[in-house]
């Protein structure tokens, strides 16, 4: 997965859950995602404050956040993050359009590469392709990135959702893939 060169000897790259003291990288994290949506034409998805620092937390603790790491020259680093949600997303109940069945699901949120690798969002995508089979997710209107990561890994796009946490900017692109 990795490709190592003589300066950095990198091994394999895995996925773990969050803890605590990642805190503190994963903020630089979404810090500069933020700066990166804004330089190309996204600024209001996340704006300046999101994810709050609250929700991050609350992502930890409930064991929703899960990173994709590799160790470097002895160090682990982290190269992209994400919060895995299961369950029925409350968001998701009403959308003008159709989503492509109704069995049980995970949404991925929250998406977000440290810039370190390249690929690291389609790897974090397959992940959970591979370990849940029926992945949701939604971005902005605005946000080509991720709307072409979405697409060239097989998501179809499902129609439009609302925001249920914001009092503007709300509308979303819905996605679904279900590995039948």
């Amino acid at each position: 997965m990795t490709q190592p060169n003589a300066a950095n000897k990198a091994t394999s790259r895995r996925f773990r859950h969050a803890t605590m003291r990642d805190l503190p990288h994963m903020q630089k994290i979404y810090a500069r995602a933020r700066e990166l949506m804004a330089a190309n034409g996204n600024p209001t998805q996340w704006g300046n404050e999101f994810p709050r620092e609250s929700v991050i937390e609350d992502d930890i603790a409930n064991q929703r956040t899960v990173l994709l790491v590799d160790t470097c020259n002895g160090h682990e680093r982290i190269l992209a993050q994400f919060a895995l949600c299961p369950g029925e997303d409350p968001t998701y109940a009403h959308i003008d359009g159709a989503w492509l069945d109704d069995d049980p699901y995970v949404t991925i949120h929250r998406i977000a590469s440290s810039g370190l690798v390249k690929g690291a969002a389609k790897d974090c995508i397959n992940w959970c392709i591979e370990h849940y089979g029926n992945v949701r997710a939604d971005t902005h209107p605005n946000n080509k990135a991720m709307q072409h990561v979405l697409e060239s890994n097989g998501f179809a796009r499902c129609g439009l959702i609302q925001l249920l946490d914001r009092p503007s900017d709300t509308t979303r692109i819905a996605y679904q893939r279900h590995e039948w």
